[in-house]
């Protein structure tokens, strides 16, 4: 029962959440005696393979990881402690002081930040597409709700840029509960935006004006939304040759075979491009463990150790597309995990 659970857990589950721990010991769900994990799509296939990795070497249970976006694990992860919550988010941006204050009023308020690694938002395309080369502010001017603050009325890649195909806008992507739609708009959309000195200056003057201009994207059947599922955005490009594909650079790097990058600035989306921070569209990658769920859950600790393994200099996961992270991020990751520092919510935005 659940009520075991949080006896198990102790006085440090229950000093941080009395109430939480209460409620779900008379929730009536089962202990689990398997570790899980929610969020990024992008982290999954890095979050399972761990798990592989995990189970094998300590015979406890392959974790059961979903994969719901970075938005929606956060929300699942925060939803308070115990048997019937997650031990893990899974996280493609990082965590949002919002996000982390809600965490703290349901009694989540030792939270545990591993960077894992790096990845980049890629642009792709089929191999038999017309091989597009966007600047940051194409693709603003293509996707936009309302670029420069006028309704977007370009059809065409062409009337976006006299230089590009005369093929329609078309781009599947993620949803707004993903990590790669936020990074998406931050890193690229918002970028481009900002080319236009105008732009730059609302960002200082009307700082909500300047983020609706700016990261506001229109909808179908320019930008088409394809829920929380990587490979679907690579199987509709196959079908659509003139489309484009965003999605995180491990599924570009899997699909070879089926899918080109497409460079941003100049700059193609490969591994060396991602580390050093050439390429535009780079970002880091997390996972978020719940402190009070260590010791508890077992192999937790474990786990946490196995991705660090799998993700540093010469792990295995560079094999799935992971970038390791600069040494000085990884030193800090490594410790982090190690000691299971609590991440101060002072330093969020």
């Amino acid at each position: 029962m659940l009520q075991k659970f949080a006896l198990i857990a102790g006085a440090a589950t229950c000093a941080l959440a009395l109430s939480a721990c209460q409620d779900q010991a008379s929730s009536g769900g089962g202990a689990r005696d398997y570790i899980s994990a929610v969020g990024s799509s992008t982290v999954y296939p890095f979050a399972t393979a761990v798990g592989e990795k995990f189970a094998e070497a300590t015979g406890n249970k392959t974790p059961k990881i979903d994969s719901t976006g970075t938005g929606g694990g956060f929300e699942r992860f925060c939803s308070g402690v115990g048997g019937d919550t997650p031990d893990i988010a899974n996280a493609s941006r990082r965590i949002k002081k919002k996000e982390f204050d809600t965490c703290a009023a349901n009694g989540v308020k030792d939270i545990v930040e591993i960077q894992v690694g790096i990845d980049g938002i890629a642009l792709g395309e089929a191999q038999r597409g017309p091989g597009f080369k966007l600047s940051e502010e194409d693709v603003y001017k293509a996707l936009a709700a309302n670029p420069y603050g006028k309704p977007n009325t370009a059809k065409t890649w062409k009337d976006v840029n006299a230089a590009l195909p005369a093929v329609a806008i078309s781009v599947f992507g993620p949803p707004s509960t993903s990590g790669t739609y936020d990074a998406f708009k931050e890193l690229i959309l918002g970028k481009g935006c900002d080319a236009n000195a105008e732009m730059k200056a609302l960002k200082d003057s009307d700082k909500e004006k300047h983020e609706a201009t700016c990261t506001t994207l229109r909808g179908a059947p320019f930008y088409v939304e394809q829920g929380e599922n990587d490979n679907l955005i690579i199987s509709k490009l196959d079908k659509n040759p003139t489309s484009l594909g965003i999605f995180g650079f491990s599924y570009l790097d899997a699909n070879k075979d089926k899918i080109k990058a497409v460079p941003v600035q100049g700059v193609s989306p490969t591994y060396a491009a991602i580390a050093d921070g050439s390429y535009p569209g780079s970002r880091p990658l997390f996972i978020y463990v719940k402190k009070a769920h260590v010791g508890v859950v077992p192999g937790l600790a474990e786990y946490v150790a196995e991705f660090l393994k799998g993700a540093g200099e010469g792990g295995y996961l560079a094999a799935k597309g992971l970038i390791v992270s600069p040494k000085d991020i990884a030193a800090t990751a490594a410790a982090n995990g190690k000691g299971m520092t609590v991440l101060d919510g002072s330093v969020l935005k």
